[in-house]
């Protein structure tokens, strides 16, 4: 029988009688030196085709023979290694890594990879725990928001130092109420929201969009189907695709990764505006689990086929579920969490949020200037420039205004942005107190009001 690959060879030399369509047994027709000369060439290509010829140097010669590339083994070798090359060419950019296994496979180099801000959980400018949560909204950890269906799953946000080896903070999601069966319009989403100009190198809505794949760690008191969503918000009549993940066992730390497939259709505009959605579920209702999971881009209007297969989380009372190391990067491979400083994480996040936090009982936050004994305007600059001009800002604890270090502090009942001075970069705060100080036109100061924590948000979130 015919042989014509090497892998059909034997190591033993004289098992090989045929080369191709030729016999080279002993005794056939070609001289017998060059019988055992060919099979004694075929044992040991089948030796280096097994890996077991001790070849340590592989020579590849360019066309003329005139020089080589040598690809070398290291003079000495532990254990036996695999290298598994990938089926295809990859993407340009795209670079070869290894899952740890010998597992080679496409992805772009590290570096600026994550396009999800405070991924790993460690910015909490609002609050590190809030309890009973019924609207949607920002509650805790910087980037994550919850958006609810119809009616809300009350439930408890906090922050938690139970990770997986490499993270500091997770955040903890706990169903503070029982709802077991759920209305039709129920759902429970944390979502991470992103600019249109910051994913353009998706390349969504051109025949050469890619692919981007999402990665995370997740720990939950309740075990089964789990389920994410890329919601594209651009697109006329809103698009998205989802993916499902199994928590397989309760109270554990478990990877997860989910590849969503590239969308040739409905760009994300190039923008500051809100673009897309990173959603993960919780519980959803049957106006949401009702058809067939959309594994492939789809038209999103309606919810169908969105949530398909989700586990309600708020089927038993006080069930937990915890995420950190949140990833989502360009390509069909998942790479190892990009790990960015903390003050890296709070500048990114402080395009959003801008926190001026006080550090002693009567820390300065800006210089003011009173328009008139009730009315004071104090001027905040923001570094870095935010998202767009603040659309709230909110006071916690005890703020005020002084005058005259001799005359103490006047507290501020009241505080708004002035609509005729916001900017990306500085924005006017109009303060009132309950009482006349000072005179128009004089200088003063803001700040916090015999108390070490007051702070003030100026919000420009997606």
């Amino acid at each position: 029988m015919a042989r014509d690959k090497i892998t059909e060879y034997d190591s033993t030399a004289a098992n090989n009688t045929v080369c191709g369509d030729v016999n080279i047994a002993e005794n056939s027709a070609l001289p017998s030196d060059m019988n055992n000369f060919a099979r004694e060439i075929m044992s040991h290509l089948k030796e280096f085709a097994d890996g077991t010829s001790g070849v340590d140097v592989l020579n590849l010669q360019d066309d003329d023979a005139s020089a080589s590339i040598k690809i070398q083994a290291p003079a000495a070798v532990t254990t036996t290694t695999t290298f598994t090359l990938p089926d295809g060419d990859g993407a340009d950019g795209q670079a070869l890594i290894t899952d740890g296994s010998g597992t080679l496979a496409w992805a772009y180099p590290y570096g600026n990879r994550n396009l999800i801000i405070n991924g790993n959980l460690s910015v909490w400018q609002r609050s590190t725990s809030q309890t009973s949560i019924t609207s949607n909204g920002y509650h805790t950890a910087d980037r994550w928001n919850i958006n609810y269906g119809s009616t809300g799953l009350s439930h408890k946000q906090e922050q938690s130092s139970d990770v997986p080896d490499g993270f500091g903070y997770s955040l903890k999601v706990t169903a503070t109420t029982q709802y077991s069966s759920l209305g039709a319009g129920d759902a429970y989403e944390l979502d991470h929201r992103f600019e249109g100009q910051n994913l353009q190198q998706i390349k969504k809505g051109t025949s050469n969009a890619q692919p981007v794949t999402l990665s995370f760690w997740v720990k939950s008191s309740i075990t089964g189907t789990f389920i994410c969503a890329f919601n594209d918000l651009d697109t006329s009549g809103q698009r998205m695709v989802s993916g499902a993940y199994t928590i397989n066992s309760a109270n554990t730390w478990e990877y997860k990764t989910i590849t969503f497939p590239a969308d040739t259709t409905g760009a994300f505009n190039n923008d500051n505006g809100l673009s897309a959605r990173i959603i993960f579920c919780l519980a959803a209702g049957s106006n949401y689990t009702s058809g067939t999971l959309a594994t492939s881009w789809e038209a999103s209007s309606g919810g169908a086929n969105t949530y398909v297969g989700q586990t309600n989380l708020f089927g038993t009372l006080n069930a937990t579920w915890q995420i950190t190391g949140v990833q989502l990067e360009l390509g069909s491979q998942a790479t190892p969490f990009e790990h960015r400083s903390y003050a890296d994480e709070l500048h990114r996040c402080s395009r959003y949020l801008k926190q001026y936090k006080a550090t002693t009982l009567f820390n300065q936050f800006a210089f003011a200037h009173t328009e008139s004994t009730t009315h004071h305007n104090a001027l905040f600059t923001f570094d870095p420039p935010m998202r767009d001009t603040p659309s709230a800002v909110t006071v916690n604890g005890s703020i005020g205004i002084i005058t005259n270090w001799g005359l103490g502090v006047t507290g501020i009942s009241a505080v708004a942005l002035d609509a005729g001075s916001k900017g990306f970069t500085q924005t006017r705060l109009r303060c009132t107190t309950s009482s006349g100080v000072g005179t128009a036109g004089e200088c003063n100061i803001l700040l916090s009001n015999n108390n070490a924590s007051s702070t003030i948000n100026f919000d420009a979130e997606l």
